[in-house]
């Protein structure tokens, strides 16, 4: 579909905005080949010309599919509509986790939320991907079906930054794990499991701008089983930030100096 039509008059774009990151405006007056402007109305009523230089502004989602549950739903997909629907959800829907295609997408609600529970994990037992709601406990159902069911070896990658929820989402993919697959001879596995991951914490957190108790560490969990069930788990952990080590990286962080002497 050629520019002229998509930027119609009546459209709706996103511009970058300095405050909220990026603001929604209308098209006032349809793009021509050859502007290198495009007129366009905020939602407070100010008209402006949008100088847009060799790249014409994102467009916005149809607002019937604003919130969707996958983003791979959205018509487009880039960055203003992934926050835009990432905030959707998280403000009218109240829910943290949204798929992005064969990735779990988590905001971190920085308080307790009753998804957790014991219920919840066999309510997501046994059932694909897309049946319910998105959860971290679908994609560790997912993994532990395929293992169980193929005996291959599965991998849940979990990343973001500073304060996001790795080290939370880990445990809580631990706890999926112990509590779905239980234990072969020893049945306090699920507790030594999950218990393994504060004593990890102790040695390898500083406090940063966002978080007060950080993991400077990156944690390969290695979970073992035995006919579906936990028979153990292996921890290894690797340095993430060197700069730490020596010295202060911002205002309001602590180095990892004394955490890394006592490993060394």
């Amino acid at each position: 579909m050629a520019a002229g039509e998509l930027y119609g008059q009546g459209a709706r774009v996103w511009i970058p905005d300095c405050t909220e990151v990026w603001r929604v405006a209308e098209v006032t007056r349809g793009y021509e080949e050859g502007d290198n402007v495009l007129h366009l109305r905020l939602e407070d009523g100010l008209e402006l010309a949008y100088p847009f230089g060799s790249q014409l502004p994102p467009l916005c989602n149809p607002d019937c599919i604003s919130g969707e549950d996958d983003l791979v739903a959205l018509s487009y997909l880039h960055e203003p509509a992934v926050l835009h629907s990432l905030r959707v959800r998280f403000l009218e829907a109240n829910a943290i986790y949204t798929y992005c295609g064969i990735i779990l997408v988590a905001i971190n609600p920085y308080k307790q939320l009753p998804i957790y529970e014991e219920e919840v994990i066999y309510a997501y037992s046994g059932r694909e991907v897309g049946d319910m709601d998105p959860h971290i406990f679908a994609l560790a159902e997912e993994a532990y079906k395929q293992m169980s069911r193929y005996g291959k070896k599965q991998s849940l990658i979990i990343s973001g930054e500073s304060g996001a929820g790795k080290t939370a989402s880990a445990k809580y993919a631990m706890c999926y794990f112990t509590t779905v697959g239980g234990s072969l001879g020893d049945s306090s596995m699920e507790d030594k499991v999950l218990a393994s991951s504060p004593v990890m914490e102790a040695f390898g957190n500083a406090k940063t701008t966002r978080n007060d108790n950080s993991s400077r560490f990156g944690k390969y969990i290695e979970i073992g089983f035995s006919q579906a069930y936990v028979t153990g788990a292996t921890i290894k952990t690797y340095l993430l930030e060197k700069s730490r080590v020596t010295f202060q990286v911002a205002p309001g962080s602590l180095p990892l100096l004394g955490e890394w002497d006592a490993l060394r």
